[in-house]
């Protein structure tokens, strides 16, 4: 089965031009010119990527991205025209696996939206047997899953991405900007707020589960997963 792309933007333009170069690199391609319009075909259509514009009709690319990380871990890409106020914080805070400003070379997308598919294809094919479990904590990247105390607690998939990567390196601290990397994939955005926003909300799910680990900040360094 081909790699099924939906795209969402209102530039009919651009959809024509997005779905015209994608199909003859061999994926399947969607389109739909208004957020709630994307929402209900991402649901429809199950595709395997969404490249999203953030400034959309009925539903902005913000909201759009929301409700799929509700349902979905699937790789989307947002979209940005030049000039516009953009958040590169908030694309992360909301699991977007990376962005591009308009315009852009389609080359470069379709670049982008190979590497962004590889690292979830490797993600989504990881064994379960790599489960990580601790004292009260069980970490599953294949089905997405956290235990903590033998009960499933809700969270969202970066919340999970960081938490597993860093009980998967315990003992070893990382730098915002290393975890940028490693978790999200952006190397470069030299913006490190979002690590902190997330290592926050992780500690208020951990908090009082074990007292043979830690989630630990390294001052002036970055974070860790202690082992006690």
């Amino acid at each position: 089965m081909p790699t099924k792309i939906l795209v969402v933007d209102d530039d009919l333009n651009i959809c024509d031009l997005l779905r015209l170069y994608f199909e003859n690199e061999g994926y399947e391609v969607k389109t739909a010119n208004d957020g709630a319009e994307g929402v209900s075909f991402f649901k429809m259509y199950e595709p395997d990527l969404v490249l999203l514009d953030i400034m959309l009709p009925k539903k902005d690319g913000w909201q759009v991205c929301r409700e799929i990380r509700e349902v979905s871990s699937k790789p989307i890409i947002m979209l940005t025209a030049k000039g516009e106020v953009f958040d590169k914080v908030l694309v992360l805070e909301l699991g977007a696996d990376y962005f591009m400003v308009k315009p852009f070379e389609t080359k470069e997308l379709s670049a982008r939206v190979k590497a962004v598919l590889r690292r979830y294809s490797a993600r989504d094919n990881q064994n379960d047997d790599e489960t990580i479990k601790f004292d009260n904590i069980e970490i599953s990247r294949q089905k997405y899953e956290l235990k903590l105390k033998g009960k499933s607690v809700d969270i969202p998939p970066k919340e999970l991405e960081l938490l597993y990567f860093l009980a998967s390196n315990y003992n070893r601290v990382f730098t915002r900007d290393q975890l940028l990397d490693k978790v999200w994939g952006f190397d470069y955005l030299g913006d490190s707020r979002t690590v902190d926003v997330h290592v926050k909300r992780l500690r208020e799910k951990l908090e009082g589960v074990s007292d043979k680990w830690v989630l630990k900040t390294v001052w002036g360094v970055g974070y860790k997963f202690d082992l006690l």
